[in-house]
């Protein structure tokens, strides 16, 4: 079995005030369960950086590759000045839990992520439980929320009095 990875790294000065309060605003923000959700967010981004400093110096149909794939994810970039200037934020706003919130299915961040943990939305009609799921834009018009079955046992009921 091949051995998992971490996703991420911890910061080199673990009590730097001014970061500690950054990562509480952010936290804040896209309701994140924790500053490892943080980190793995600034690693995804420091290797899209990487990936896009070794292909400064290639040629144009490589760059556009890289700038398709971020296009897919929702990320719009035109440059490998862009790619650089990207942050964590931008790809924090790309996961499904800050998805839901933008396209009003949810309130706050945080009942985003209870209904997304609980097995409540849809994908294209698939079930997805992982609130850091970074949606592509192609899938985002068919994020939808199960139809809850309160309702069903309401009109049951109704039924039954109607045929006495």
């Amino acid at each position: 079995m091949k051995r998992k990875h971490k996703r991420y790294s911890k910061p080199k000065r673990p009590f730097d005030k001014i970061r500690i309060d950054e990562e509480a605003k952010i936290i804040k923000e896209f309701g994140l369960k924790n500053k490892r959700e943080i980190w793995k967010a600034e690693a995804s981004i420091n290797s899209i950086r990487k990936r896009a400093k070794e292909l400064i110096s290639s040629d144009p149909k490589e760059q556009q590759a890289l700038f398709n794939r971020l296009k897919k994810i929702g990320i719009n970039v035109n440059s490998i000045a862009d790619v650089l200037s990207l942050d964590k934020q931008n790809y924090l706003k790309r996961r499904l839990q800050t998805v839901l919130v933008a396209k009003r299915m949810a309130t706050t961040p945080k009942s985003a992520r209870q209904l997304i943990t609980h097995k409540k939305v849809l994908i294209n009609g698939r079930v997805l439980n992982s609130p850091s799921y970074i949606i592509p834009v192609e899938l985002e018009n068919k994020i939808s929320l199960k139809e809850s079955k309160k309702k069903e046992k309401e009109d049951k009921p109704k039924e039954k009095e109607n045929e006495k």
